[in-house]
């Protein structure tokens, strides 16, 4: 056995090397710079979103990001919170077909969806989603930015970060480069493009503005309550901030006259 150890240890330092040789490539094909950092409107303690980009951004979602990806936990009714009125949401969700139940026959049956209505997801089922991507499942945004190391910046990354590879990077059949996705290679093809959507407000539609917008829509849409939060912590601690003063004014007053 004395003997075997020598070998087995030879082996597995040979073993060692030759994995190493062969990762070597792919390691360095997978290191990824740092995201481009972005000036959010919601950064800081006193940071509040910008509602009229986080408008714009729900309209590139609904033109664009919402043929592929879901929003599970947002309902219709919600986008009251990027400031659109009642009648606005009313309008835009009867123009979204959604499933009605079953209808006499017992048969599914779709209809228009009202403020109350989930946001229709683009496919049935992972399964179909899968089927109609080349096998990748689109995740769910309702809650990316959070989801996401580096937050903001990384979603904002992505959506910008699509361009050809460099000379000699080997690419996997059906999938597409970014220069800010871990190992650079990405199933989602490059989704934004410039004048790819209309401002109704006149804003330029390039590719960088509408990234920008909707990585707004997306970072309300996981922290809705985001400002409110703020404001609360800000109310606590100005409330902590009164107390320690009149707390220190009236020890000082009743231990005054003790000497």
């Amino acid at each position: 056995m004395r003997k075997l150890r020598p070998l087995l240890a030879g082996a597995f330092a040979a073993g060692l090397l030759a994995i190493g040789l062969v990762a070597t490539p792919a390691q360095a094909q997978e290191e990824t710079p740092a995201p481009p950092q972005q000036k959010w409107s919601f950064d800081g303690l006193f940071g509040t979103y910008d509602l009229a980009s986080a408008q714009r951004g729900f309209q590139v979602y609904a033109e664009v990001c919402s043929t592929c990806h879901s929003l599970h936990l947002l309902h219709y009714r919600d986008l009251t919170g990027i400031g659109l009125t009642p009648d606005q949401i009313k309008a835009f969700a009867s123009g979204v077909t959604v499933p009605q139940g079953l209808d006499d026959q017992g048969q599914p049956k779709d209809g228009p969806a009202t403020p109350a209505n989930q946001f229709r997801s683009p496919f049935p089922n992972d399964v179909a989603a899968r089927a109609a991507n080349n096998g990748a499942l689109p995740p769910d945004l309702s809650l990316i930015t959070n989801a996401r190391e580096g937050h903001a910046d990384y979603i904002y990354g992505i959506l910008t970060g699509f361009a050809d590879p460099p000379a000699g990077f080997s690419m996997q059949d059906g999938m597409n480069y970014n220069k800010y996705f871990p190992g650079h290679q990405i199933a989602m093809p490059q989704p934004l493009h410039d004048g790819q959507v209309t401002y109704i407000d006149g804003t330029p539609t390039n590719i960088g503005q509408m990234a920008h917008d909707v990585v707004t829509f997306l970072d309300w849409a996981a922290n809705p309550e985001l400002v409110e939060r703020k404001q609360m912590g800000v109310r606590v601690v100005l409330f902590l901030v009164l107390m320690t003063g009149l707390t220190y004014a009236v020890k000082r007053k009743l231990w005054s006259k003790v000497h």
